[in-house]
């Protein structure tokens, strides 16, 4: 028998992988040629020539016991100081390395992060849509989640309602930019404009409110867009980070996050982090890789790869008649489902063999999300079937 918190949690378990599992099953009956996977964001861009080359580097040069031993429970004290440095120089910011704590990517940050801050029944907000795994993280630790009504002018969050939806239980907020799953890039007006509304609320309840920046996609923003570093504009900022997209290394679990100065209370959170960090498991971030990413700081991505899939794909629904968010960052794509249940809209696109995911996922619902982090050729091949989905629909 398992818990009761964890059966209700296998039940209610990732969409998005349970589609991608299906795709495989479908490539092994259609062959994989003739199957169009756009359900999970899984990078299909090769990693830096540099990770390699430092890898190779490290594994000859470095003395292995230090590499494979254990360190501080916040990671390596020069890998630490290298980010710390590099954010510096990136954002005009003041960090050092006690403000870095090294993570098993932005999971592991923001699992970290809650466990830190969260008593029982205290509440975090997010806005609609969202990536669904912010319920698991918040419930983990007996917070409550609550969701931002989508503005669905522009996807821009809505301040409105956020102003409203904040009372004494608000502990945190969380916010992703660029979005997952829309693709939007939250403007500097926007930050600005959240920052006055969480500072009058702090001053309002005599609280401390924390700002949770996820930015596992800040490095994939196109057409000239500017992503805000978020503690330039709120005191109670804290960012996770995460390799997993920017140097196409999600499956090395590597991150960190910042924890500035700024922050109430923020020399008690850091010592609290670093515990959280030990006792959830995690111990440390992987050893390897933190020496890896501190030599390839400046090295990045070829953006131009999902920028190309960004621009077919987006053309190529609007033309077929589907209405979309034109994307400004991060790999993925949200468009309106022609039917309100856009869980049978998802269903009725297998017959295409195109796997797409419901935004009722992401707590929004009557959209679909198409990560468009596949090869340039599953774009063009999946672009006939996306014409025969809307003539389906008439569009």
């Amino acid at each position: 028998m398992i818990s009761e918190k964890m059966t209700a949690m296998v039940k209610n378990s990732s969409a998005i992988r349970a589609m991608f599992e299906e795709g495989k099953i479908m490539a092994a009956k259609y062959g994989a040629e003739n199957v169009y996977d756009f359900s999970l964001g899984n990078p299909n861009v090769p990693a830096p020539e540099a990770v390699k080359q430092a890898i190779e580097n490290i594994l000859q040069e470095e003395d292995p016991l230090m590499v494979h031993g254990y360190m501080s429970n916040s990671g390596y004290e020069d890998v630490r100081a290298a980010i710390a440095d590099s954010l510096n120089q990136r954002f005009g910011t003041k960090f050092h390395q006690e403000n870095i704590l090294m993570t098993v990517g932005a999971a592991g940050g923001l699992n970290v992060v809650m466990k830190t801050l969260l008593n029982p029944g205290e509440e975090v907000l997010t806005f609609a849509p969202y990536f669904g795994e912010y319920r698991s993280y918040v419930s983990n630790y007996e917070g409550i989640l609550r969701a931002v009504p989508a503005n669905t002018v522009d996807f821009q969050p809505n301040l409105e309602q956020f102003e409203a939806m904040i009372c004494e239980k608000t502990k945190a907020v969380i916010v992703n930019s660029p979005n997952n799953p829309t693709g939007v890039v939250y403007s500097e007006a926007t930050i600005r404009k959240m920052a006055a509304i969480l500072e009058k609320k702090e001053k309002e309840y005599g609280t401390s409110i924390y700002l949770v920046s996820d930015e596992p996609y800040r490095e994939l923003a196109y057409d000239g867009v500017e992503v805000p570093y978020l503690t330039k504009y709120y005191h109670n900022t804290i960012v996770g980070y995460s390799y997993s997209k920017s140097l196409s290394l999600p499956g090395e679990r590597i991150g960190y996050l910042v924890i500035p100065d700024e922050a109430d209370d923020s020399e008690t959170i850091i010592g609290a982090a670093n515990v959280a960090n030990r006792i959830l498991g995690y111990v440390n971030a992987p050893s390897l890789f933190q020496r890896v990413i501190a030599k390839c700081l400046d090295a990045k991505v070829d953006l131009e790869y999902y920028n190309r899939n960004r621009k077919t794909l987006y053309e190529g629904l609007v033309k077929a008649g589907f209405s979309c968010v034109k994307p400004e960052g991060a790999f993925y794509l949200w468009m309106k489902s022609p039917v309100e249940d856009d869980k049978a809209f998802c269903e009725a696109a297998k017959k295409y063999h195109l796997l797409i995911v419901p935004g009722s996922s992401f707590g929004g619902s009557g959209y679909v999300r198409l990560a468009y982090c596949v090869s340039y050729e599953t774009i063009c091949n999946a672009l006939p079937k996306f014409e025969e989905l809307a003539a389906e629909y008439k569009l």
